[in-house]
């Protein structure tokens, strides 16, 4: 499903419910995302909990229409924050009285028709310019700011950062780097490292003198999960990294939704149905359960799984990690009394 669009190379694959109504919509004054208040949009998380994006704008404002105009006439934009977004139209300088997560917020003059709203001035502060597009979890514990005109390219790391929870592990900056890195700059240095099969795992540890296997990388990743793209095509091919798992690691690959059979510890692993949903039962047992995505599920010789990684890694972040497991530190010390050490170049 994957198009020469950078756009639809990363998001299509999740609008196809968008497809219909993406082809006979028209864009508006105000897009084709389906706008909501902040009483509805808050409601509806209470049902389904999604995060928010909220577009701060003023109507004397010239790059917001045109933001509304084009960025947001993207159908592949507009179907992705329709879909996995609560989008909220917030005029910075309404004189309605407005409820959020638990607080309320009015107009600071209501003689002025200039005058900042309150909640205008919790989310940008002191830089009250626009327009802005604010990014907030469903639970309310993450907000992320970002002032000024969107077009697509600077908007999709935006949106992805904050669906697929990456926040949890990367600053934005980070990620938005290695993301265009993917999708856009693909000139930029690579690495070649060395993927494996799980049959060709197990025929090299056989083959390999007792004590001298190396252990075992699983990346996991899903068609429909963007920051797996990233990770795959960014992080496992920087220098440092992709150099140091062809040393000391035998790295796996493995799409969570393959129907390939796959034996892992004496068992016939298939794709199968999980809550709802079918993947590969590897992919579970790999990760003893704790499957998200993406995920580095850390394997030692004998496939006993020593840890599974819930969460976008940059390369900096991996590094650390890996030496953690091949030189066998887990055995002797905790992962944070190491990582201590690490930073301050003790180790």
């Amino acid at each position: 499903m994957y198009n020469p669009n950078p756009m639809k190379r990363t998001l299509l694959v999740a609008l196809s419910v968008f497809i219909s109504y993406c082809s006979i919509a028209q864009p508006s004054e105000e897009g084709l995302v389906k706008w909501l208040s902040f009483k509805e949009a808050q409601e509806l998380n209470k049902k389904q909990p999604k995060p928010f994006l909220v577009d701060v704008y003023t109507n004397w404002c010239g790059w917001c229409k045109h933001m509304m105009k084009t960025t947001y006439s993207n159908p592949n934009i507009a179907g992705y924050i329709n879909q996995y977004f609560y989008p909220v139209k917030f005029n910075a300088e309404t004189k309605d009285t407005i409820e959020y997560n638990g607080k309320v917020y009015k107009t600071t003059s209501p003689d002025n028709p200039k005058a900042p709203h309150e909640l205008a001035i919790k989310f940008l502060g002191q830089s009250l310019s626009y327009p802005s597009t604010i990014f907030v979890s469903n639970n309310f514990e993450f907000n992320l700011l970002s002032q000024g005109f969107l077009e697509e390219r600077k908007l999709e790391p935006l949106l992805i950062y904050t669906v697929e929870n990456i926040f949890r592990s990367s600053a934005y900056e980070d990620f938005a780097k290695q993301f265009d890195h993917t999708f856009y700059d693909t000139n930029f240095v690579k690495a070649p490292v060395k993927v494996y099969s799980m049959k060709e795992v197990e025929k090299l540890q056989k083959k390999s003198r007792p004590g001298a296997t190396k252990k075992i990388l699983v990346n996991i990743y899903a068609g429909f999960c963007n920051s797996c793209k990233v990770q795959t095509n960014t992080t496992f091919k920087d220098t440092a990294i992709a150099n140091y798992i062809n040393k000391h690691y035998y790295l796996v690959n493995f799409d969570a939704e393959s129907a390939d059979t796959v034996m892992f510890r004496g068992e016939k692993c298939y794709k199968t149905v999980v809550n709802g949903y079918p993947f590969n039962s590897f992919a579970l047992k790999a990760t003893n359960n704790r499957l998200s995505f993406p995920t580095i599920a850390v394997l030692d010789d004998k496939q006993n799984t020593l840890d599974a990684l819930n969460s976008f890694l940059t390369p900096g972040a991996l590094l650390p990690i890996l030496k953690f497991y091949s030189e066998d530190k887990y055995k002797t010390m905790p992962w944070a009394e190491y990582i201590k050490a690490y930073n301050e170049k003790k180790l």
